[in-house]
């Protein structure tokens, strides 16, 4: 596979895969506003996605278009990072995920913006101000819930200690990412490592919450390892085409 093709999938299964983990919090949020504002947020993570495998169809030819990618691909052919994956959990654990995923969302694209190919810089300009928002949002609920009641407080602790393993992997730099630097349209990971752990760092603390002092992380989406929950998002997911190939509305 072509490597700007690979690149542009890599960065839409994120996009695409916590997405869905999002929208199934559709009809079970705590509170009508919260469910409402999750759904939402979900729907600009599918539509990233959609734009970024609307482009990578045209890039690739052969008749694909982008359908192709979420619908016909299986687990080893997807390069999400394992953040994405991750259980919703309680309230507290999607609010960290997504805090977590939001971070360093923000600054990636913000880079993304430089990219020497003017269809990526156009889509990470675009979708930039509903990221902006999606980090206000999980930032804001970090330091309510972490800084709340004693109850709140303990929810978020547990979420740290069961997600934060995850959190870095973000920064790994795939043959995928290296050759993309390379050819000027990727951007370098290191560059923005410590804009989103100082971000991390000043939203835990007003949390009043500790970020976990770890040797080692989680790793191997972008190189097509993942892990349990994987394959249950793929088989809701991927259902209707595999149990009815080609099928359309």
């Amino acid at each position: 596979m072509d490597n700007k093709i690979a690149y542009i999938l890599q960065i839409a299964d994120n996009a695409l895969i916590i997405g869905h983990r999002l929208s199934e919090w559709c009809g079970h949020g705590p509170v009508l506003e919260q469910d409402i504002a999750l759904t939402n947020i979900a729907l600009d993570h599918i539509g990233l996605a959609r734009n970024l495998y609307q482009y990578a169809a045209e890039v690739e030819g052969n008749g694909k278009d982008e359908d192709h990618y979420p619908y016909k691909r299986d687990v080893t052919e997807w390069k999400n990072l394992l953040l994405c994956e991750v259980e919703n959990g309680h309230f507290g654990h999607t609010i960290l995920r997504q805090f977590l995923f939001d971070s360093f969302q923000f600054y990636f694209l913000h880079e993304l913006q430089n990219s020497s190919d003017v269809r990526l810089s156009e889509i990470a300009t675009k979708s930039l101000k509903e990221t902006a928002y999606h980090l206000q949002y999980s930032g804001d609920w970090m330091i309510r819930l972490g800084d709340g009641t004693e109850e709140s407080h303990s929810k978020m602790n547990e979420a740290v200690q069961d997600i934060w393993i995850f959190a870095d992997e973000a920064f790994e730099k795939s043959k995928v990412d290296e050759l993309a630097v390379k050819d000027g349209y990727g951007i370098d990971l290191t560059k923005i490592k410590s804009s989103v752990q100082e971000k991390r760092k000043a939203i835990m603390d007003e949390a009043n919450l500790q970020i976990p002092d770890l040797d080692w992380h989680q790793s191997g989406g972008k190189v097509g390892k993942h892990t349990e929950h994987m394959g249950y998002i793929l088989s809701d997911l991927q259902f209707l085409q595999r149990a009815y190939p080609n099928a359309t509305w």
